[in-house]
């Protein structure tokens, strides 16, 4: 796996929207549901994947706009070393944006919560998480925060399609964690 880095997130409970009544909240990547701690961009202190070398990166920012966060679950995140290409059918390699430093610190200790499954069709930031945006987990099953189990099913649903009309790809297979000592709402 490859290490992305971190995000602090306001973790949204499921809403009536989804039809999966064994999803409580949503742990994507994406930011659709499950907003970013900001509007961080303008800050230019993320690195080539889009997320944050360290935590202290993060409370820097909040702190810089008198931010709290203390209703906010910071995410560290890993990703499987290849895309997969779902015009191609094929995994492909993927990189990050080489004009941001990229010094990954991963924590000492993280608790594996699942893998999401995301698009990255202009191949920074992830885009989507159709596990949770587009609702197939109402067909496909996740555990309680929207997220798959394990990296083999992950594997499995991308190469037999389960995807393939959700979104415009690649997608990118994202192990989701949080540090331990900091609390998953």
């Amino acid at each position: 796996m490859i290490p992305l880095g971190y995000m602090m997130k306001r973790v949204m409970k499921r809403d009536d929207w989804l039809k999966q009544p064994k999803v409580e909240d949503i742990f994507s990547v994406s930011e659709c549901t499950s907003k970013d701690f900001c509007d961080w961009v303008d800050e230019w202190k993320h690195n080539g994947y889009w997320l944050f070398d360290s935590p202290r990166i993060i409370h820097d920012i909040a702190r810089k706009h008198n931010i709290d966060l203390d209703d906010m679950t910071l995410f560290y995140y890993e990703a499987y070393e290849t895309q997969y290409n779902v015009e191609t059918k094929q995994w492909e390699p993927f990189a990050p944006e080489p004009s941001f430093p990229l010094c990954v610190e991963p924590p000492p200790r993280k608790i594996l919560h699942g893998y999401d499954v995301a698009t990255y069709s202009y191949n920074n930031s992830a885009e989507c998480s159709p596990l949770s945006c587009n609702g197939l987990a109402e067909d496909i099953p996740t555990n309680s925060h929207c997220l798959l189990d394990d990296l083999e099913t992950a594997k499995a649903l991308l190469e037999t399609g389960a995807f393939d009309n959700s979104e415009p790809g690649p997608f990118r297979i994202i192990a989701v964690y949080t540090p331990a000592g900091h609390s998953a709402s």
